[in-house]
């Protein structure tokens, strides 16, 4: 990991909701609102992204956790702000990242999680994926 890479870095994007972000089951849209599986798939995008630049270019990243507490809704059209802050950074057999995620519509709280990833060298994952 690149130097730097300490609790307290904040990282957001900014999206619209649209109809493909709503809750589909056996083909049919449940509610015209914000999925909760779309919060998660962008609380993944926000972590990556406090993750990204400090990694090394032999080192990559995967996934191994997230959750989501869904709060309120937001309707298709609606702006939504993910928020990701890294707030732990361990090391076992490899680096466990982990950051604590908010999703907001306007100044309304609509999603807070955690999304973890850990730190490979790129050759361990390879070998990794290949056994599996």
């Amino acid at each position: 990991m690149k130097t730097g890479f300490e609790p307290g870095i904040v990282r957001s994007l900014t999206l619209t909701v649209t109809p493909d972000m709503c809750p589909v089951f056996d083909g049919v849209v449940v509610h015209p609102v914000y999925s909760t599986w779309s919060v998660a798939h962008h609380f993944e995008i926000a972590a990556r992204t406090v993750l990204v630049d400090f990694l090394e270019p032999d080192e990559e990243g995967v996934g191994s956790h997230v959750s989501v507490d869904h709060l309120a809704p937001c309707q298709v059209g609606g702006q939504v702000r993910v928020e990701a802050e890294l707030v732990e950074v361990s090391q076992d057999r490899h680096i466990k990242v982990v950051c604590a995620c908010r999703a907001f519509s306007g100044e309304r709280l609509l999603a807070t999680g955690r999304q973890v990833q850990v730190v490979m060298e790129k050759e361990h994952l390879k070998r990794y994926f290949e056994r599996s």
